[in-house]
């Protein structure tokens, strides 16, 4: 696969380059040349596939000209070795449950996915690399449980301090080994911008072999297609068209969506749900992009205030807003409308959500306002973080939840947490020792 930069489409790198260069020297991000599109007879019998057999069909489609066959089928056995079940509501909505992996987070896709591809290169060549990551919450678990022990890599996560939750932090900061978190003072985007700051350093880059594992890298992007064409290949048969709901920070999940999309998965439209930090909805509605300083939320992995996939999904679109405006739509909700919606779905469909899924039952809502229903439309929320991440919220709202007993470990394991503040140059001076 050729991928290009989304700054420069003259560019042209290979898949393995853009993997472990998440950025390309003109601060764009990747995006694959051409989509290859899917074959109508791929997806005929996809509802007799499992997770893993379409995923491969994706992956290969995309692939095949730098991965064997039978090594990506392997990766993608041992990646992707969990469930993404359907959770029925009214109204013909779905919960797409993305949280039965390790880190109890959709990002597990993608975080063990990338882990399996970068070992699978190193392993070729021989050499180590140093992987440096943001996160606002969901994303340095996946990573740091999907990453845990690979040869050959050693991984940095930075979190704001105070700005994730308990839980979170404790699968940050509980692994050792191969792993370091760092609680940086300030916000996501100070964190993001340590990281992005570091990439572009000369310096570091020739002392050690930086790379992300931020949806800022396609390697990130291309499993999180793979439960979009699985809840396709199980709703095909009953429903004429497929919407789906993506809770959206970084706009990195549903610019994965959109990628399948574009390679000829049958979607009607996307939206996208934010919590306050709402310039994908503004920008919608009003043109304008007005990037500023994330605010903190209930649904804190989507407090962004710059989101860096939204590019993606402009570039897919060629920066033609009428076009993206007729396949995307985006609603924003404020902490006291989560909450509401977290009790509307538990006292109506006996069923708890976290704060970032119920910014997609709120959307689903909002929606169907606006555009009277279909026949035979289904609409696909995806639940992107199990509910036990957020003890604080639902013991304010005294709703029960189950806890998953790899949570149930995390308080036995030493505590190797770090700090620092958001000086670059303390930052950098780490990471060189």
């Amino acid at each position: 696969m050729k991928l290009y930069s989304t700054k420069n489409h003259e560019l042209s790198v290979d898949f393995e380059t853009a993997v472990f260069n998440s950025l390309p020297a003109d601060k764009g991000l990747y995006m694959p040349t051409i989509f290859p599109k899917l074959e109508a007879t791929l997806m005929a019998n996809w509802e007799q596939k499992t997770l893993p057999e379409i995923a491969f069909d994706i992956a290969y489609t995309l692939l095949k000209d730098d991965i064997s066959a039978e090594d990506l089928k392997a990766i993608i056995d041992d990646a992707a070795n969990f469930e993404a079940p359907l959770h029925p509501l009214a109204h013909d909505t779905f919960v797409l449950e993305l949280f039965h992996g390790p880190s109890l987070a959709f990002k597990d896709f993608g975080g063990r996915f990338m882990s399996r591809i970068m070992a699978h290169f190193l392993k070729k060549e021989q050499k180590e690399i140093q992987i440096l990551v943001a996160t606002s919450g969901d994303t340095g678990g996946a990573v740091a449980l999907g990453f845990l022990n690979v040869p050959g890599i050693k991984v940095t996560i930075l979190y704001p301090e105070g700005k994730v939750s308990p839980i979170q932090e404790l699968q940050l900061t509980t692994n050792g080994n191969n792993i370091e978190a760092i609680a940086i003072e300030g916000t996501f985007d100070d964190c993001q911008a340590l990281v992005k700051q570091a990439f572009h350093d000369e310096e570091l880059n020739a002392k050690l072999n930086l790379t992300s594992a931020n949806s800022i890298n396609i390697s990130r992007l291309i499993p999180q297609m793979f439960y979009y064409a699985n809840t396709y290949a199980r709703l095909k048969d009953q429903y004429e068209d497929i919407i789906f709901v993506t809770p959206s920070g970084n706009f990195g999940n549903i610019a994965a969506g959109m990628m399948a999309w574009k390679l000829g998965l049958p979607v009607k439209r996307f939206i996208a749900a934010t919590n306050s930090n709402d310039i994908v909805p503004e920008f919608l509605e009003t043109g304008i992009y007005n990037a500023r300083p994330s605010v903190q939320t209930l649904a804190n992995a989507m407090d962004v205030g710059d989101p860096s996939n939204f590019v993606r999904i402009l570039d897919l679109f060629n920066n033609d807003l009428s076009a993206l405006k007729e396949m995307l739509s985006s609603f924003a909700f404020n902490d006291e409308q989560i909450k509401k919606a977290i009790v509307e779905v538990y006292q109506t469909e006996n069923y708890v959500v976290c704060p970032h899924t119920a910014t997609g039952y709120l959307a689903v809502k909002a929606d169907q306002e606006q555009h009277p229903k279909q026949k035979k439309t289904a609409y696909v929320v995806l639940a992107t973080a199990h509910p036990c991440k957020f003890p604080d919220v639902f013991e304010e709202l005294n709703i029960q939840y189950d806890i998953p007993a790899q949570v149930e470990e995390l308080y036995q394991k030493v505590n190797q947490k770090k700090s620092m503040n958001n000086s670059f140059q303390d930052f950098k001076a780490h990471l060189i020792g």
